[in-house]
């Protein structure tokens, strides 16, 4: 928590009660469905919820915004971004049922009452969104082909609406791919050890994909 603490000194006693809890509880269901790695577990805040929390620094979102995650796993990034944004709703995706029961029942425990959790492929999901978030789930061009038509064209952020994914390693190649057949694009890399000074984040960055 002292992480968290670090970096986001304004919260309010609510999203830290939250914070707090989210530990027991996934070691809890860790134990029952392995959703985040063994070796990683003890590395909660920093590797799973901190990194989440990267986007918060990128952008804030405003109040009646709406955030699909793609592939959500055990709820990375929508669970902390629910806690620190509770006026914006997150739509919460992933096609293993046992990983969105990880979800509904962590959001439950810590009365997260803006996440909805989805057992469906991304291409089922109905609506607009104003942001579609990833954490290394699949290449932008793959991303986009799920979801590149449920981005709202209605703009009420500073940012244009589009993609914010959480990457790692060398992304040039992927970013190339992606331009070469969406020229209409802009990306956008950022890198995470700008908010961020543990060397966890030296090598992961955000890719932000909009209309040009």
């Amino acid at each position: 928590m002292e992480l968290i603490y670090k970096y986001f000194p304004d919260l309010n006693s609510e999203q830290v009660s939250q914070f707090q809890k989210l530990y027991d509880l996934y070691v809890e269901w860790n134990s029952k469905i392995n959703v985040i790695s063994r070796k990683d577990i003890d590395q909660l805040y920093e590797k799973h919820v901190l990194h989440s929390l990267a986007i918060a620094k990128f952008i804030t979102f405003l109040p009646g915004s709406r955030v699909l995650d793609i592939g959500t796993g055990g709820g990375f990034p929508t669970i902390p971004l629910a806690i620190l944004f509770p006026q914006v709703e997150f739509v919460a995706v992933d096609s293993i049922a046992k990983k969105i029961k990880v979800v509904t029942e962590i959001s439950n425990a810590i009365s997260l009452v803006n996440v909805q959790p989805c057992r469906q492929r991304v291409e089922t999901i109905e609506g607009k969104f104003d942001f579609v978030v990833s954490r290394a789930v699949a290449p932008l061009i793959e991303l986009y082909q799920w979801a590149g038509q449920k981005i709202s064209d209605k703009n009420f952020h500073e940012l244009k609406n589009g993609f914010i994914c959480l990457k790692g390693a060398d992304l040039a190649e992927e970013k190339q791919v992606f331009l070469n057949t969406h020229k209409k694009y802009k990306i956008e890399e950022v890198f995470i050890s700008q908010y961020f000074e543990e060397e966890f984040f030296t090598s992961k960055s955000i890719l932000y994909v909009h209309k040009t």
